[in-house]
């Protein structure tokens, strides 16, 4: 028996995993059972946790769903007895109906997640760990390393998708004595927790990565800038900096060379806007973190007025991984203008929700259908929204879309961070631009009045043709209004908010002119526009609606029809959850 394993990222632990962990530590004490218990980031089966991972001499053995009362039958039945629990585990040499959610992917980003202890450093050297700096460091000018992240084509992951050797290039060369990294874990977009895990299962990849950057572009001072939402990153970040200060891999002259470099943490306090570079750039001042016009760039003007390299969590992660294979290797990954790899957030209708990490190039369509199992209860797939609140939707009949930077931004949205978004039929678009906006107008600084007022404005116009008081002319004015929004914002949170309007206009338009025209919405999921209605010949009056109505709108004879009386009726849905025998319908 070598070890067991037990996935403690956010995902994990909100499902218990702190519990079951407790009970294989006590169980495996009691029984002196001389095994290692390892804690790791998230494994990426988000949908399946609480997981427990048994590697013995045939293999690994992945448990799903783990509580703490089956703890001790997995300990007596294979640790001891040598014969694996088969109807809980999800896969090994035999259970093969996950392999399709991990074979289709390629790991680089998630090389380690779900494998080494996050809050050893003696793990992350054991699988090549640091390995990367020190050839850096001893065989690579600042030139070469430039020369070789161009050569491998690797481009911004944070939504921006800028070619990152060109970006250390023009820091490399910008005009100044003191120069700054900073890595931008501000992950805020809905259903985005791509950097939280990378964080929280290996935050000595990350760290590496700037030290490589730091060096190319000769900075001595680093920030990562992290949402203080994300406790278990910033503890796993705060071990991981002090362990390399122990070994000399901060601090003056890491590594026994002439360089030095300090890496510090910043948290944030969870405003959007200061995922935008200069945003997060004032924030780290000490200044209200709001975004200034461009030029300069941060590359040639940045943090306290010196030159500045910013790239994201998964950016750095991947850099390590390209110094020891060569730029070759990632390049062979991808499409032509998008190489290597892509971490998705999988969330919404799917059924296997969770973190992905797929070669450029694979379809929308294999994501969904074939990594994330497809759609929850078999629904129609509808569409998948990317990029958060500065992305939009794209329709299920473009599912063969490959992912590509290039490729998603042609359809007005972009790729962003890598939030990915599955919708179904019961997924009202017009309702799901409303939330997006909603979400920007809050977290618009202000500073610009068409991002201030003009999404405001947008805002009611959705809250109105949702609330069945639209108007025929509403398209055409959330059309103009966004277009001078986009065109008039001074960063990019303004000049994307208008994305998933405009997406869902463009290929959702029937159903905003059915909210307008018809008073309907499609989905059935705007209240101000739904009737409930019970039908007769499939209700047995069994009372159960009657009983969940919170206001006494449903009269009727035990085991004869209901009826619903709509003008006492708040459409708060329970009957229609309640009813067993789908004799409840929206209309």
């Amino acid at each position: 028996m070598k070890e067991v394993r037990v996935g403690l990222g956010t995902c994990g632990i909100s499902a218990g995993g702190e519990a079951v962990y407790r009970e294989l530590k006590r169980e495996l004490k009691k029984k002196k059972l001389g095994i290692e218990l390892k804690e790791t980031g998230c494994m990426g089966m988000c949908y399946e946790e609480v997981l427990v991972e048994v590697l013995d001499s045939e293999g690994s053995h992945l448990y799903a769903k783990v509580t703490p009362d089956r703890v001790g039958k997995i300990v007596d039945e294979h640790i001891i007895g040598n014969k694996p629990v088969q109807e809980w585990i999800v896969r090994n040499k035999t259970a093969v109906d996950e392999d399709v959610f991990f074979d289709r992917q390629k790991r680089i980003v998630l090389r380690n997640c779900g494998i080494i202890n996050p809050a050893s450093i003696d793990e992350y050297i054991a699988h090549d760990g640091y390995r990367a700096i020190q050839k850096v460091l001893s065989d690579y000018s600042p030139e070469d390393v430039i020369d070789m992240f161009i050569k491998s084509g690797l481009r911004g992951r944070g939504g921006g998708g800028f070619p990152s050797g060109l970006k250390w290039k023009f820091a490399r060369q910008a005009k100044g004595d003191k120069k700054y990294i900073i890595c931008n874990a501000d992950e805020g977009d809905p259903g985005a927790f791509m950097d939280r895990s990378v964080l929280e299962g290996d935050p000595h990849s990350v760290l590496e990565g700037m030290m490589i950057a730091a060096y190319t572009i000769g900075a001595d001072e680093a920030y990562i800038y992290v949402r203080a939402e994300y406790p278990l990153a910033i503890k796993r970040l705060i071990t991981a900096i002090k362990q390399c200060e122990e070994k000399g891999y901060l601090g003056k002259n890491i590594f026994a060379s002439d360089k030095n470099l300090k890496i510090k943490i910043k948290e944030g306090a969870g405003a959007f806007v200061c995922g935008e570079e200069t945003a997060l750039i004032a924030s780290i001042e000490g200044k209200r973190g709001v975004p200034r016009i461009r030029p300069p760039f941060p590359a040639q003007k940045g943090l306290w007025e010196n030159p500045t390299n910013i790239n994201n969590v998964e950016t750095f992660a991947n850099v390590p991984w390209i110094v020891l294979n060569g730029p070759e290797a990632f390049a062979a990954m991808g499409t032509e203008k998008s190489k290597g790899t892509k971490v998705f957030a999988l969330a919404g209708k799917i059924a296997r929700s969770g973190l992905v990490e797929v070669p450029m190039g694979m379809s929308i369509n294999e994501i969904v259908f074939q990594v994330g199992g497809g759609i929850k209860e078999n629904r129609q797939f509808k569409a998948v929204q990317m990029g958060g609140p500065s992305g939009g939707c794209i329709p299920a009949d473009m599912g063969q879309l490959q992912i590509d930077y290039d490729e998603i931004t042609q359809t007005g949205a972009i790729m962003g961070s890598g939030g990915l978004i599955v919708l179904d039929e019961t997924t009202c678009m017009v309702d799901l631009a409303k939330f997006f906006l909603n979400f920007t107008q809050n977290e618009s600084c202000g500073k610009c009045t068409f991002c201030r007022i003009g999404t405001k404005r947008m805002l009611e116009i959705l809250e109105r043709i949702t609330a069945g008081e639209g108007k025929e002319t509403d398209i055409e004015l959330l059309e103009d209004l966004a277009h001078k929004i986009k065109n008039s914002s001074l960063c990019g949170l303004g000049q994307t908010a208008p994305n998933p309007v405009l997406t869902t206009i463009k290929y959702f338009r029937e159903e905003y002119e059915a909210h307008i025209k018809e008073k309907r919405c499609p989905a059935h999921n705007c209240a101000a526009l739904l009737t409930y209605h019970v039908d007769p010949g499939k209700c047995t009056g069994c009372t159960l609606c009657a009983k969940k109505c919170p206001v006494d709108a449903i009269s009727g004879k035990l085991k004869e029809p209901h009826t619903i009386n709509m003008e006492v009726c708040i459409k708060c849905g329970h009957c229609f959850d309640a009813c067993r025998f789908d004799a409840v319908e929206k209309i």
